[in-house]
């Protein structure tokens, strides 16, 4: 067959020179015998190639150390074809992974070179394509072959450990050996080839106490009997380094945290084995009296106890258990004590390990022993009462001052102090009872009403005599005895309906009575009419004999237009002694039933017959709707009418005049007027100027003018029907501006002595608010008025 050859001998030298490589990294030799070996080789290929027949192809893979840093690029391989005779025809063509881009060749001489730095860890190998072309005619002149080139690693990448730092825990006291953890790094280097990737394990920091298996990186113990109690924690450094550990070769290091658990092998050991505790006598039950501890080295559950009370005569008395936080022997008063009986206690208290571990039994035994002491302080007790709880009964109809019964107390104390007695009103505060301070006696103080309260709570009070403030209490319970004062009572109050179609005989109420009292062997109740209609021809009474009694019609034909209602007295008796009984009244109404007697309506029945109908109803209820409309109207019209500015005689009493006609202090001089001259309103017309109210020391020399006049009239006139002024007119009168006025006065008594014309001409000079005076009294009229009116 035709094909490439891909020279053997320098493919079988480069086999030698790696199989060399590898063959002096694993054991040494002698060089000279990796080159006998390597002419060795290089003769039997020549002899197998003068043998051999010639063909087109042969392949081999090709190798490319990784990391190549030379500034040439680095020779992989030449391919050769046998159909190149060397004149240049034949063009060699490269393609596949990294064609062009890493892998270049010689088209002429069919060499193939890398021209960059290849690491295996990011690819192992390349697949390449092979093909030799007619040069002239781009024609294949061999088919296409694929071949790999691998790349040759080389060491360059340290041990790692991916799982590390790491955290890890052995029992105390563990024995000679045992493994801790086992930690593992990885080598990103080739682990087929050389020792690249041939890890070993040591320990850098944590001897002598720790040791490291070289080749599985398993981590024991290296000493005996490590006590966590001593130390508890170990930080080791374990290394792993590449080429077997060779030097040369990459490490890298992790921390490893070996923490010893705690085991149960320390007795719990009570401090003190005597201990001293004083209690007051008076201390309440289920009070904690002492609190104990065993240590223990331990911890959790390895120092968990039970305590108990070993035999003695205060079993009982006494109890002791674990506080579960604290460990503690908690010791508790079961019962009161009393100085008195017994004045001190030695407690013998065991502490033992819950947890016992059979392996460290020979430590020595895992419990302790103590004496609590306990001694008792005598303390003032307030009375005791013989019988807490003392039960007395008495006779509802007992009398005032009846005894009842008697209760006693002492003083526990050896002074043995005198009791007096007393109740506590709280629970008695109507006093019915009463107790003899001395004896102790209790006796009633008021009359008992069973019915309203069968059993009487009262607490008794036992006073030292001597310290007042010791106080000891009992409760009496007093029942109240029954007799019969209660007469029986309808039990509730009867709707009796009677049909008018009722029939003779019929069932009509069945009744029933109530008594307050409780006589021992129950209530029996008798039941007849009273006699004022014992013999009635209406109705009749059946006592049924278990306390209740039937009513029955003796008559039918009942009308309700003839009577609504019957009344029917009943007389019950109970059998009390002495019986009592009562009359109650039952009312029957009497009405108007459908076939199965279902009343339909009842009472008395009106006489007319004439009625309205609908219509008339609704006709009259719209006539008076309409007449309440009207009158709302007329009321509202005359409420919006304008009272009158002018006010009646009665309503005079806020009308004033005030007047201002001499030069004095001006308007600080006012004086009231009578309101005859405003209530006349055409007399006020006629003459305005006029003084009516008082008589005038000097006459009148001048009237208003006409133009004057009507002004004053028209604007009285505006007033009046202004629904904004006040409701009553004031008329003032202004002789004199007052002092610090521009106008000075407008008096015209300066006048008086002469009849001549006054000139008012300066009021245009004034300003605008004398622009009206000055319109009316400017003209230089002779007839100027002596005075100004103004009304409001």
């Amino acid at each position: 067959a035709r094909g490439h050859l891909f020279s053997p001998l320098l493919t079988s030298c480069y086999v030698l020179h790696c199989s060399c490589l590898t063959f002096v990294d694993s054991s040494p030799v002698h060089l000279s015998s990796c080159f006998s070996f390597f002419f060795f080789i290089v003769f039997l290929g020549s002899w197998e190639a003068a043998l051999r027949h010639k063909r087109s192809w042969v392949w081999n893979q090709f190798f490319v150390l990784e990391e190549y840093t030379g500034n040439e690029p680095l020779y992989v391989g030449k391919l050769h074809s046998d159909v190149d005779g060397g004149d240049g025809k034949v063009k060699y063509v490269l393609s596949g992974e990294g064609a062009a881009s890493i892998f270049t060749i010689d088209e002429n001489t069919g060499d193939i070179h890398a021209t960059k730095r290849l690491d295996r860890e990011a690819q192992a190998y390349y697949t390449l394509q092979a093909q030799a072309v007619d040069r002239v005619t781009n024609q294949p002149v061999e088919p296409r072959s694929e071949f790999v080139v691998k790349v040759q690693d080389i060491n360059d990448n340290e041990p790692k450990f991916l799982d590390g730092p790491y955290m890890a825990g052995v029992p105390e006291m563990s024995p000679l050996g045992t493994m801790v953890v086992q930690v593992a790094a990885t080598d990103a280097d080739d682990p087929t080839y050389g020792n690249s990737a041939r890890v070993i394990y040591s320990i850098i920091h944590g001897q002598p106490y720790f040791s490291v298996e070289p080749r599985t990186g398993i981590i024991r113990t290296a000493l005996p009997n490590m006590d966590r109690e001593t130390r508890d924690q170990y930080v080791l450094v374990i290394q792993a380094k590449d080429m077997v550990g060779q030097m040369g070769g990459l490490s890298g290091t992790t921390s490893v945290t070996v923490t010893l658990t705690d085991v149960n092998d320390n007795p719990p050991r009570f401090t003190h084995k005597n201990y001293q505790n004083t209690v007051l006598e008076s201390l309440p039950v289920h009070s904690v009296v002492a609190r104990v501890k065993a240590a223990d080295a331990d911890v959790g559950p390895n120092a968990e106890m039970d305590y108990r009370l070993m035999d003695g005569d205060y079993l009982g008395l006494f109890n002791i258990s674990t506080d579960e936080e604290t460990q503690e022997g908690v010791i508790v008063l079961l019962k009161p004590l009393d100085f008195e009986t017994k004045s001190s206690f030695s407690l013998r208290i065991e502490a033992t390990n819950r947890n016992i571990d059979s392996n460290f039994l020979s430590v020595g035994p895992f419990s302790d022993l103590a004496v609590v002491k306990l001694t008792v302080e005598d303390v003032n007790e307030p009375p005791v009462f013989s019988t807490p709880l003392l039960k007395m009964v008495v006779s509802e109809d007992a009398r005032m001052g009846t005894s009842i019964g008697r209760v006693s107390a002492h003083d526990p104390d050896s002074t043995n102090s005198g009791i007096r007695y007393s109740i506590d009103r709280n629970t008695d505060l109507e006093r019915f009872f009463n107790v003899d301070a001395l004896s102790g006696v209790i006796s009633t103080a008021k009359p008992l009403d069973r019915e309203a309260n069968s059993v009487h709570n009262l607490t008794l009070l036992a006073i030292e005599s001597q310290d007042p403030t010791q106080i000891g209490k009992g409760i009496a319970l007093i029942t109240v005895l029954d007799i019969n004062d209660n007469a029986p009572v309808f039990a509730i109050d009867y709707e009796t309906l009677l049909c008018e179609n009722a029939m003779p005989g019929q069932l009509i109420q069945t009744i029933s009575a109530v008594d307050k009292d409780e006589p021992p062997s129950g209530h029996r109740f008798y039941f007849s009419l009273a006699s004022p209609v014992a013999g009635n021809l209406n109705f009749t009474l059946r006592d049924n004999k278990d306390n209740t009694a039937s009513i029955l019609t003796k008559r039918g034909g009942f009308r309700r237009r003839e009577q609504p209602v019957y009344r029917l007295p009943v007389l019950i008796v109970d059998s009390g002694s002495p019986a009592l009984s009562s009359t109650n009244t039952l009312a029957l109404r009497v009405c108007d039933c459908d076939a199965d007697g279902v009343a339909m309506s009842c009472g008395a029945v009106a006489y007319t017959a004439t009625g309205l109908s609908t219509g008339a109803l609704l006709a009259i209820l719209g006539c008076i709707l309409t007449l309440l409309i009207m009158v709302l109207l007329i009321v509202t019209m005359r409420g919006r009418r304008k009272t009158p500015l002018i006010l009646e005689e009665e309503r005079d009493i806020r009308e004033n005049i005030v007047r201002y006609d001499d030069e004095g202090g001006g308007e600080e001089d006012t004086e009231a007027f009578d309101m005859v001259a405003l209530r006349n309103l055409n007399a006020m017309h006629a003459d305005l100027g006029a003084r009516r109210d008082v008589t005038p020391d000097t006459p009148t020399f001048f009237r208003y003018p006409p133009p004057q006049q009507q002004f004053i009239w028209d604007r009285l006139k505006v007033a009046d029907v202004d629904p904004s002024a006040p409701p009553y007119d004031s008329l003032q009168t202004y002789a004199f501006e007052g002092s610090g006025s521009v106008a000075e006065s407008l008096s015209s008594l300066e006048s008086l002595s002469s009849d001549s014309e006054h000139s008012y001409d300066y009021l245009s000079n004034w300003g605008p608010r004398f622009k009206k005076l000055a319109d009316l009294y400017g003209n230089g009229d002779a007839a100027a008025a002596s005075s100004v009116s103004v009304f409001s």
